[in-house]
């Protein structure tokens, strides 16, 4: 639920994408049915030019010819197909006159009227024929029915020229719409522009707010000052994460406390505060990340590196539970690599295995996060041209088989004794590495807690050469029922 006064980069970016994409439709749209009206009037224009043009030459000749045919003796009246001519321009013209309207309307009117008088002469002739007039009377009298024709052709002509014209005015009404609709469309543009900049300004400048009192409040607490929280986040994406950083500040002053209680458990107290203590490296490179990727406008990134993050925490903390889901503490190194993804995208790549039925099976918790850390920094980082960590889990015979597997540089035999004489050290370091993957210092806290907490005699095994480093480790599968009432327990 979004609290009061806090801004949303999801609404944010939603808003500002529907307010652009309306801006932009609305004169779109509006051209376009602008457009589409013009070219329907444009074709209707065509239509009837073309329909003038089929009359013209039954108008201006066919008509006559035939009735000179007729006059002549060579043909028939009702053969000569002149009353079907005459009937289907009449048609032709009453159907323009039902769609034209304006000056061009009268022409048809009139042209209409004088059919009217071209087919009383056309049946004089039938009339004359059948009576017996002299050829020559009838002659004249198709010679009126050619004039007559010709001059509703001449009307028919003006009546074209005019649709020409009307056309014409169209054609340059529609290109000022065009260049309206173009202007309208930049100056929305523009003002979408601005109205985006405003609000993106106004959004970076709360996320700096907000991760300037979180990296503020984190630096304090990895100083020592372990009373300070985390206050005025005022983006509801950063609320969590803050809630987060203060919950394990809790964590931290709990742990101090139990430290100084329990002297007999110091070593299970040390590794506890070492695997609950904020890396001031990572958190604050994650969170730079954030705030560039906030500048640059990628908002679904901000939320993303934010959810990762938050997850990241969350899983680290567990309710002050040592044992979690593998599940979960899969899904733990998954936010981490995708993270590390977003500073590294150009050398790291990952896979990370997720078996189903992990929800049930528990493990103790950040065993495979910090070896991911010493493979990406001391493998992958060193190696020119990047490479793949791999992290795999086999389960047989109810034993679990974690293995992370790099790609990168790899180890010389000496380093390699070297790290493998520090895991045999059994004195547990509560001091933070001096920089983040710290050759040996996470591994040795992995196998000291392996051992520690499964009672194994051996935690790590290590082989590593020029095509990279494997680092793997067994443990047995435990149920919730198998743990001890003792020791904090996740839910998941």
């Amino acid at each position: 639920m979004k609290r009061s006064g806090m801004t949303s980069i999801t609404a944010q970016v939603r808003r500002s994408v529907f307010s652009i994409a309306f801006l932009l439709a609305v004169p779109a749209v509006i051209g376009l049915v602008v457009m589409m009206l013009y070219s329907s009037r444009t074709q209707a224009m065509i239509r009837r030019m073309d329909a003038i043009a089929g009359m013209k030459p039954a108008l201006e000749s066919t008509i006559a010819e035939n009735l000179f045919s007729v006059a002549a003796g060579r043909s028939t009246f009702e053969d000569s197909g002149v009353q079907g001519l005459i009937t289907e321009t009449d048609n032709t013209l009453d159907m323009l006159l039902a769609e034209t309207e304006g000056s061009g309307q009268m022409q048809l009117t009139i042209a209409r009227r004088t059919m009217d008088t071209l087919e009383q002469y056309v049946l004089r002739v039938r009339d004359g024929m059948e009576a017996g007039t002299p050829i020559s009377t009838i002659e004249k009298i198709v010679d009126e029915v050619r004039d007559v024709g010709r001059l509703v052709s001449d009307m028919l002509d003006a009546f074209t020229t005019d649709e020409i014209a009307n056309a014409s005015v169209a054609s340059g009404r529609l290109r000022i719409i065009v260049v309206v609709a173009a202007v309208t469309e930049v100056l929305l543009l523009l003002i979408a522009f601005l109205r985006t900049r405003y609000e993106t300004n106004k959004l970076t400048e709360s996320i700096h707010s907000s991760i300037y009192s979180l990296e503020g409040t984190v630096r304090r607490i990895a100083e020592g000052n372990f009373g300070d929280r985390v206050q005025g986040m005022n983006v509801e994406e950063l609320r969590d994460l803050g809630e987060k950083v203060n919950q394990m500040a809790d964590r931290l002053e709990t742990l101090i406390a139990q430290i100084r209680q329990n002297q007999d458990h110091l070593a299970r107290a040390e590794l506890r505060t070492l695997q609950a203590q904020i890396n001031p490296h990572f958190l604050y490179n994650t969170l730079d990340a954030i705030v560039w990727q906030a500048e640059s406008g990628k908002g679904e990134e901000v939320v993303h590196l934010t959810r990762n993050l938050s997850d990241f925490f969350r899983i680290s903390l567990s309710a002050g539970a040592d044992w979690i889901p593998v599940s979960q503490e899969l899904k733990h190194v998954s936010a981490y690599l995708s993270i590390q993804k977003t500073r590294y995208r150009d050398i790291l790549d990952y896979e990370v295995d997720q078996p189903e039925g992990l929800e049930e099976i528990y493990m103790l918790k950040l065993l495979l996060q910090p070896l991911v850390e010493n493979a990406l920094y001391h493998g992958i980082k060193n190696k020119r041209g990047g490479g793949m960590i791999r992290v795999k889990v086999q389960i047989q015979n109810r034993i679990m088989t974690f293995t992370v597997a790099d790609t990168g540089k790899g180890m010389s035999p000496e380093q390699l004794e070297e790290v493998e004489t520090l895991l045999k050290e059994n004195v547990p370091t509560a001091q933070p590495a001096p920089e983040p993957g710290h050759s040996g210092f996470g591994m040795r806290n992995v196998d000291m807690r392996i051992r520690l907490y499964y009672g194994k005699k051996t935690g790590l095994l290590i082989s590593s050469g020029p095509e990279g480093t494997e680092v793997s480790f067994s443990i047995p599968i435990r149920t919730r029922e198998e743990i001890d009432h003792d020791e904090s327990l996740s839910r998941g």
